[in-house]
């Protein structure tokens, strides 16, 4: 099973996938100049060819307003990236949009007018205020035209962005809390064992030592399989087992215990030690507080599309013993399954009888883990 990132790790190549986002931003800013004005060129030159008005020095007329359109365009938008428009909200850029639009069409027309009047193209005498005007407006419209393709590019290029910087920080966050719930759990357990060991001491020394080795083995299984996030059933279960008759020992003949495992559900990937931990807080909260002892039966069903595990323990879920065990040991297991499989995995916790408490985990199973077992 693969682990996720720390939530504090840094990447080192960061700084350098900046650099060719942006290189990559820059060739798509320059096709996109150039094939646009280009095909706004082929339009304008097909217009007159296709109402006969073609003539060479309309195709140099359009030929010029390219050059100048790219021109301009350029100048503006890194003026617009010095003022870090793109990063103001839709409420402040409309207006800029709008005003600037005006500007630059104006500005274009200005340039435009001065070169072909000093060139002879345009002759004062023979100027009408329609034509200014529908001119004017014209490139006003093409400006407008302009700066909607290149700050709507910029905002879907942002606000995907901004997206996967959402999911990757949520993810992160995810493995933090995840990995803050595990710091949790080992040393929870590890005290709980060496009291039971410790009560061993005086009472049976060859128990003791017994109790050691099953101490030892569930201490390697945590160490081994606490960084990962899954393991398999079958491995959790030889946790549980070593758990259980380290306690058996302590309790014995007070704690009898059985496993039913569905062949099928082995191999099965479920979060470490999360059973441990139930069963744990059923002995502690449940069969331990009274005189005659009680029972543990852990049984599992995997169907086509869910692992389903049932706790039971000797005891009453209104103990208040049992409340108190909530803050560790039940929202535990609630705010593992959530971080690792979100909806898609139950538990919930009852009183089956008036002396039998149910602990109920279903965790989807590999391939089917978008099946709510809620659906």
């Amino acid at each position: 099973m693969k682990n996720k990132p720390d939530i504090n790790n840094t990447n080192p190549t960061k700084n350098s996938f900046t650099f060719k986002t942006k290189h990559s931003r820059n060739k798509v800013y320059w096709a996109s100049q150039i094939i646009g004005w280009s095909i706004f060129a082929i339009f304008n030159i097909s217009i007159m060819s296709l109402f006969g008005h073609f003539t060479w020095q309309r195709v140099t007329t359009t030929l010029y307003l390219l050059f100048v359109g790219i021109s301009v365009t350029h100048i503006f938008r890194s003026y617009t990236i010095k003022k870090r428009w793109l990063k103001l909200s839709l409420k402040k850029i409309i207006p800029r949009i709008i005003l600037s639009s005006f500007i630059l069409g104006a500005i274009l027309y200005i340039i435009i007018f001065i070169v072909f009047y000093n060139i002879g193209f345009i002759h004062i005498n023979k100027i009408q205020a329609g034509s200014v005007i529908w001119g004017l407006f014209n490139l006003i419209g093409i400006i407008l035209v302009w700066e909607l393709f290149y700050f709507s590019f910029h905002f879907f290029e942002n606000y995907k962005a901004v997206e996967v910087e959402a999911l990757i920080w949520e993810a992160a966050v995810k493995d933090y809390e995840l990995k803050t719930l595990k710091s949790q759990l080992n040393p929870h357990f590890i005290f709980n064992a060496l009291n039971s060991i410790r009560a061993l001491i005086n009472e049976n020394p060859e128990s003791a030592q017994t109790a050691v080795t099953y101490l030892s083995n569930i201490l390697r299984y945590s160490l081994k399989k606490g960084h990962i996030e899954t393991v398999s059933l079958s491995d959790e279960l030889l946790t549980v087992t070593d758990y259980l008759k380290l306690e058996s020992i302590r309790f014995e003949e007070r704690l009898k215990y059985k496993i039913e495992v569905d062949e099928a559900s082995k191999q099965v990937e479920i979060p470490p030690m999360m059973i441990q931990t139930l069963v744990e807080n059923g002995i502690k909260h449940g069969l331990s507080t009274r005189e005659q002892g009680g029972e543990i039966y852990i049984s599992t069903n995997l169907t086509n599309t869910h692992l389903i595990i049932e706790i039971r323990n000797t005891g009453s879920f209104e103990n208040e013993a049992l409340k108190k065990a909530k803050g560790f040991g039940i929202n535990n297991t609630k705010h593992r399954l959530n971080l690792i499989y979100g909806e898609k995995a139950k538990f919930t916790i009852e009183n089956e009888t008036n002396d039998i408490v149910l602990a109920k985990i279903v965790i989807p199973i590999e391939g089917d883990k978008n099946e709510s077992y809620y659906n």
